[in-house]
């Protein structure tokens, strides 16, 4: 069976600007592929021929951009932290605290997340079928990067206890990665009650945590 091109490349009259948008819209159609197989399928369980028939696309095309699947998941992480960077640099320009900034900055990453979540469409994963893949990227560590740096200027005018800031910026991603898994796991998803417990947790530990009686 012959497959399509979706975008079918350019001849050799089409201009510079032509194939720049072809090679966009078929590495966009890859990417949005892969959204839908990881949701549906897991990423464990799905296949690179998965994608390529949710595409379209002739393999060869597919095998233009990404040589596996890895490949493909590393491009979704590091979109998500493309865009997710200008959204926390943001909070730190609003803060005139070390509170304020993290309360801003997680509340931030949560709705973002929701939004992605959202964007998944009505077969989007639920509970244990997360689609963000664990994968490091150098986006991820510009985004690890970016609020470091924040902390250090936030610290740096005095505005916050003086602490190792990469320990700190350590424990800050690791509370709001995984609280923020549970609560898209959650029907209907709380973004408040997540936040707070976050926020809660990294400034005053367990000790300070509210005390929720028995059901």
């Amino acid at each position: 069976m012959s497959v399509t091109l979706l975008f079918p490349d350019a001849g050799d009259e089409a201009g510079p600007g032509k194939r720049e948008q072809t090679k966009a819209q078929n590495r966009d159609a890859i990417l949005k592929a892969a959204r839908a197989v990881f949701s549906e399928l897991g990423y464990e369980a799905a296949s690179v021929r998965d994608i390529i028939r949710r595409t379209g696309l002739a393999s060869g095309t597919f095998y233009n951009y990404y040589r596996s699947k890895e490949e493909v998941a590393k491009a979704l992480v590091a979109d998500v932290a493309q865009r997710l960077r200008p959204i926390l640099r943001a909070q730190r320009e609003q803060a005139h605290d070390f509170e304020s900034y993290l309360n801003g900055a997680i509340r931030a990453y949560f709705q973002f997340i929701i939004d992605e979540l959202r964007n998944w469409g009505p077969g989007r994963p639920r509970g244990d079928r997360n689609p963000y893949i664990k994968v490091q990227t150098p986006g991820q560590g510009a985004v690890f990067e970016e609020i470091q740096a924040s902390i250090n200027l936030v610290l740096e005018l005095g505005l916050g206890p003086r602490v190792d800031t990469e320990f700190l910026t350590a424990a800050l991603i690791g509370v709001a990665q995984n609280i923020g898994e549970k609560m898209l796991a959650r029907d209907p998803i709380d973004l408040d009650a997540a936040a707070d417990f976050a926020v809660n947790l990294i400034l005053h530990g367990v000790s300070a945590m509210p005390r929720r009686h028995p059901a």
